[in-house]
């Protein structure tokens, strides 16, 4: 029940995040927008893990974890980029596939497979991102993002297997240095290339905002994997797309069809079952 719990949470974190960072991206660089809310949110965070009792990392778990904040940057801004061009009822659905798939084939092979009820609820939330993926052609002409969307599950489904490397006995530690690393990553491409990459000043509440939220969620992932199995933690996790289509429905009048509906529902039945079951 715990990992089940703190898996949704990390969805909903997630979706929110998400939803926040594609929509910001239609009113600013996507560059500015994933640099602004991932260093801001670094501020707030290192007096708060400067305050905590965690044990030292070792050299193993800081190159993890700095290793994938190189890829967590490198996913969101290939997600906010298919945010802010295509459709997001589309894009976040489609990287949640892959985002879902790759560590669940990992945590079976390396964790053994969990109950039957379990791989029941997993089938189900599979089967809930792809009808929520399933949309027409915008009639605005915004294209699907499905590139995007496909570039960035893959990496986030890397991200999760990475991530599952970490020792069990940390978690606010290795959140800031992934978040050291993203801003790293992000920093070392603004002075490579000089994208553009400024935001208005009145957009930094949001920006911080969306980081925030976006690292909360991470940390509530890293304890889901310590303390139950990752194919679990990770398919729950994977449901963000949910959040972010439904706040695209009620925020921006994106229609959500009735296959759309059926993959939120199928998404509520694949939680019920998860939740309910007991590892094996």
């Amino acid at each position: 029940m715990s990992v089940a719990i703190f898996g949704l949470l990390a969805s909903i974190g997630w979706g929110f995040a998400d939803f926040g960072g594609g929509l910001a991206s239609r009113r600013a660089a996507v560059v500015g927008v994933l640099f602004g809310s991932q260093f801001v949110s670094l501020l707030v965070a290192i007096p708060i893990v400067a305050l905590a009792h965690e044990p030292s990392m070792g050299a193993r778990d800081l190159a993890i974890a700095l290793g994938a904040g190189a890829l967590g940057a490198s996913g969101l801004a290939l997600l906010y980029r298919g945010l802010s061009v295509g459709r997001m009822g589309v894009v976040a659905p489609i990287a949640a596939v892959l985002t879902a798939t790759l560590p669940v084939l990992f945590g079976f092979a390396t964790q053994g497979a969990p109950s039957t009820v379990a791989i029941v609820g997993i089938a189900f939330a599979i089967a809930s991102v792809v009808l929520v993926s399933r949309s027409p052609a915008s009639a605005d002409g915004r294209s699907s993002g499905l590139w995007y969307g496909l570039a960035a599950g893959a990496i986030f489904g890397t991200f999760t297997i990475a991530v599952a490397q970490l020792s069990d006995e940390v978690v606010l530690s290795p959140t800031l240095l992934i978040r050291v690393g993203s801003v790293s990553a992000i920093g070392a491409w603004i002075l490579v290339r000089r994208p553009p990459w400024r935001v208005p000043r009145g957009m930094w509440p949001a920006l911080l905002a969306i980081g925030l939220v976006d690292m909360a969620a991470t940390a509530v992932y890293l304890t889901a994997i310590q303390i139950g199995p990752l194919a679990i933690a990770a398919i729950l996790a994977s449901l963000y797309p949910v959040a972010t289509t439904v706040l695209a429905a009620v925020v921006l009048s994106e229609r959500v069809r009735a296959v759309q509906a059926a993959g939120i529902v199928a998404a509520l039945v694949a939680v019920a079952l998860i939740a309910g079951s007991s590892p094996g």
